[in-house]
């Protein structure tokens, strides 16, 4: 065989993403009689009447699929069914639509053994795929901005819920896009555009086009439950619009970990044969 050249980004990370900060139970939390969080309670609301989306939330599940156990959340290769983080065809039957360039250039990152990936390079990773991601995000809901911090590579994304439009006036390309929101009933409906070129929607190189559009669609069902349906619209990378959904988990009594994607992180080529 001839020699192989592969490009390993090596992370260390806790198994378990907790907090540095010690427990610390917050007021006004729902709790059972046992002094747990109850997380069938009603969801919080704002002062303007809508649900509160913050808190700290853990990775996306499709619904109905297992919790992951807590002592190590990247031990995901046992789980059987669809694993969007890293796959996102594998949620379908057939697939995603994909033009012919896109399917190739996916078949072609997934045979480079995903050494491309922005994550491998400390680059912000695109929001579809942070949606699933194993480190948590948390949300800030404050008037005219959902604000959602990333553990994963200390990422933040502002979602303008102040009645801006989306830019029109050609705007640079961005890792996150530039994204608006408003509120259908106790839903809250975000449209994203202006994403780079570059972006990777999970692990195995499923590409999107600056042409892309995200519409996300935010619904907290109890105190304990993030519901997030979430819409590519990419004429110049798939054949047709395709849709999917996730359930986040709340994370209480509990912070995000501070995470520099460069710090004891290094890039090394292995040759092999």
């Amino acid at each position: 065989m001839g020699m192989l050249l592969r490009a390993i980004a090596v992370t260390l990370l806790p198994a378990a993403l907790l907090s540095q900060w010690p427990s610390h139970k917050t007021d006004g939390e729902p709790r059972t009689p046992h002094g747990k969080v109850d997380f069938n309670a009603p969801a919080p609301r704002a002062a303007d009447g809508h649900p509160d989306l913050s808190g700290v939330w853990d990775q996306g599940r499709i619904p109905g699929a297992p919790i992951p156990p807590a002592a190590n959340v990247f031990a995901t290769s046992h789980f059987t069914g669809p694993r969007p983080f890293q796959d996102l065809p594998s949620l379908f039957p057939d697939g995603l639509p994909m033009q012919p360039w896109a399917a190739a250039l996916r078949k072609e990152r997934l045979a480079n053994n995903s050494k491309d990936h922005p994550d491998a390079r400390c680059l912000p990773i695109n929001p579809v795929q942070l949606h699933t991601h194993p480190q948590a995000r948390k949300i800030i809901q404050a008037p005219g901005l959902v604000l959602i911090l990333y553990e994963a590579n200390d990422g933040q994304r502002q979602i303008f819920t102040d009645g801006r439009p989306l830019p029109n006036n050609d705007p640079e390309p961005t890792w996150f896009g530039y994204s608006i929101g408003k509120w259908e009933g106790d839903t809250l409906v975000a449209q994203t555009m202006g994403f780079k070129d570059k972006g990777w929607l999970d692990e195995q190189g499923t590409p999107i086009s600056d042409q892309g559009k995200l519409t996300e669609r935010f619904r907290r069902l109890n105190y304990g439950t993030l519901e997030i349906a979430i819409t590519v619209d990419d004429a110049k990378t798939f054949t047709r619009p395709w849709s999917f959904t996730v359930h986040q988990r709340l994370m209480p009594d509990t912070e995000l970990i501070e995470f520099v994607c460069l710090e004891s992180n290094h890039l090394e080529h292995v040759v092999g044969k």
